[in-house]
């Protein structure tokens, strides 16, 4: 049995039905530094809870996922302890943004978004499950410098399901790389969010209105389908 999943602004996907063999959810970047208290983007004076915002109905998505058969896949922003494979341009813009509080300094859980650190771990509510693939990416985007693309080509992925934080930034950047090399996308906006309410708002309305990079439905939108799918 198959199905498609009411979206904005088309159907998911639109040129077949939903597969679990040939889906994947991509949760990117649920680590502490990005969602957890005194990680790096709570360090910076924001409110955390809009980006703890989507931990519970991403949860419940994951939940449904693995029922369904669908490949989770956990991703994290990582950088090497001697920050040598991250951008100097970019550590100069943080750096003068967020002194102190950039990628690479040190807080209450180490490193910022560095390999090992506590803070650049999953937060405890998504941890990935045994055998579950996690992809280390250095930069914005999953397909950057990662194996993203070889491991679902070998798996016969043809659908991905978007989640995690940013919304506008490493979410977007997915999401724009996937399109490029021929992948249907949906993004689940109640799963994604951005320090600032009005990135996230701003990238989903894009996303809506455009249909560019793909198509935009909420966790329950897709739980419902899933639910019908045979075990």
């Amino acid at each position: 049995m198959s199905a498609t999943i009411d979206a904005v602004p088309f159907r998911f996907p639109i040129s077949a039905t939903l597969e679990p063999k040939r889906a994947a959810l991509l949760a990117i970047d649920m680590q502490v530094d990005f969602c957890g208290p005194d990680g790096m983007v709570h360090r910076w004076g924001v409110d955390l809870s809009a980006m703890r915002a989507p931990i519970e109905p991403l949860r419940r998505v994951m939940e449904a996922c693995r029922k369904a058969g669908i490949q989770v896949i956990h991703t994290r922003e990582t950088y090497a302890p001697d920050l040598s494979d991250f951008p100097t341009a970019r550590r100069a813009r943080q750096s003068t943004a967020t002194p102190g509080k950039a990628t690479g300094d040190r807080g209450p859980h180490g490193g910022h978004l560095v390999r090992g650190e506590p803070g650049w771990d999953f937060i405890p509510e998504l941890k990935p499950l045994p055998g579950e693939t996690v992809i280390d990416k250095p930069g914005f985007g999953a397909f950057h410098k990662t194996e993203l693309e070889a491991i679902l080509r070998k798996a016969g992925i043809a659908q991905l399901l978007l989640s995690g934080v940013t919304t506008n930034c490493c979410v977007a950047s997915t999401l724009r790389e996937a399109e490029d090399r021929g992948f249907e996308c949906l993004v689940l906006a109640d799963c994604c969010a951005d320090p600032r309410p009005t990135g996230h708002n701003d990238a989903i309305a894009f996303m809506k209105r455009s249909g560019i990079f793909g198509t935009v439905a909420d966790s329950d939108a897709l739980i419902r389908v899933l639910a019908t799918l045979p075990r």
